[in-house]
């Protein structure tokens, strides 16, 4: 007797489950904006470029036109196969269904807009933290009515997005994870689906960590690998030396010894200053360092003589901190601030 009664019981307790969790999130929402996110991240080095496109405003036209078309078809592909997935199962968009998908476009134009405005307004550190946290929030909201598993994997992904911030850790790494979480962790996801059925913690918990480590494991082991192949060697060449003419085909590398001035030449524009183009803030190396050329060219990739590449793909220890103009009769107006470059502790994060 106990046993149909328990029976019963299960039945009903599972029709409540699917009572509360009444949507169904579909294996091929996962896929096509996985792989549209992925697809932007790995895109960014190679389309679009400023050597391409170097007035910004054009360059950030471009890029919002750009994301809007992937993100847009890849919204509209899933609406289409969406619809067509629930007629063949001869069922219909639910209200709560509907604005949640309406939730997850507004992150993705949140997402598209926030990158609009770093091209004019600077923190473009942030970008992989911001579209992690979109995709992520919205993932974490679409489980709250549909499958436990996306609220774990959403809050994984805010998780993982906030850290990499904390941790500032370098951009190129950040896009890697960003990209591997896009383009592999939510297609992976999609297998990991089960029609909102309850599983004992246990499992979600053996699931959420398999999901991070593949996710996790995958784009730092390729940074590792990437990072690791540094420059070749190549010929050392003074600065009096490359001064003077000497052959720098290929790859070269000039070594400027401490002291040298470095004029770094502001570009002034707007309607407050006048344009200067003089303006040149005089600084002074004060340690030796060697610049790798290609062909005559800068890299960006530079070294302590006899030290470690710092990858022009790595750098992260330029920073302004703070800037404020100031009024006194004895200087009258003036702007003061801050430039931090640190050098070693760029290269030790390598």
């Amino acid at each position: 007797m106990a046993d149909p009664i328990t029976r019963q019981l299960d039945s009903i307790q599972s029709m409540l489950v699917r009572g509360q969790r009444n949507l169904r999130m579909e294996r091929h929402s996962l896929v096509l904006w996985g792989l549209a996110g992925a697809g932007l991240f790995l895109s960014s080095d190679l389309i679009l470029t400023a050597e391409q496109i170097p007035d910004t405003t054009r360059r950030a036209l471009a890029w919002l036109a750009w994301i809007g078309l992937v993100l847009g078809g890849a919204g509209w592909a899933d609406w289409h196969l969406t619809r067509r997935v629930k007629a063949a199962r001869d069922e219909t968009w639910s209200f709560i269904h509907r604005q949640v998908v309406k939730l997850l476009w507004l992150l993705m134009g949140i997402g598209t807009l926030f990158t609009f405005a770093t091209f004019f307004f600077g923190g473009a550190y942030m970008l992989c933290t911001v579209w992690l946290v979109m995709i992520g929030l919205s993932l974490y909201v679409h489980g709250l009515f549909s499958e436990e598993v996306l609220e774990w994997a959403g809050g994984i992904i805010i998780a993982i997005g906030v850290a990499g911030l904390a941790a500032r850790l370098p951009f190129e790494t950040m896009k890697w994870i960003a990209a591997s979480v896009f383009g592999l962790g939510l297609p992976l996801l999609s297998l990991l689906l089960d029609h909102g059925r309850e599983r004992p913690f246990a499992l979600r918990l053996a699931q959420a960590a398999g999901w991070s480590v593949a996710v996790l494991a995958t784009p730092l082991l390729g940074h590792r690998y990437a990072s690791g192949l540094m420059p070749p060697e190549a010929p050392i060449s003074s600065l009096a030396a490359f001064q003077a003419g000497a052959s720098t085909g290929g790859l070269h590398i000039v070594s400027l010894p401490a002291g040298t001035r470095v004029p770094v030449r502001v570009d002034v524009s707007g309607d407050l200053f006048r344009p200067a183009p003089d303006a040149i803030l005089p600084l002074t190396l004060d340690q030796p360092l060697e610049i790798l050329l290609r062909d005559g060219q800068p890299t960006g990739d530079v070294r302590a003589p006899g030290g470690p590449w710092v990858l022009a793909r790595e750098t992260h220890w330029i920073s302004i901190p703070w800037m404020k103009a100031s009024l006194d009769p004895a200087h009258g107006p003036q702007v003061e601030s801050a430039l931090v470059v640190d050098f070693k502790g760029g290269a030790a994060r390598q």
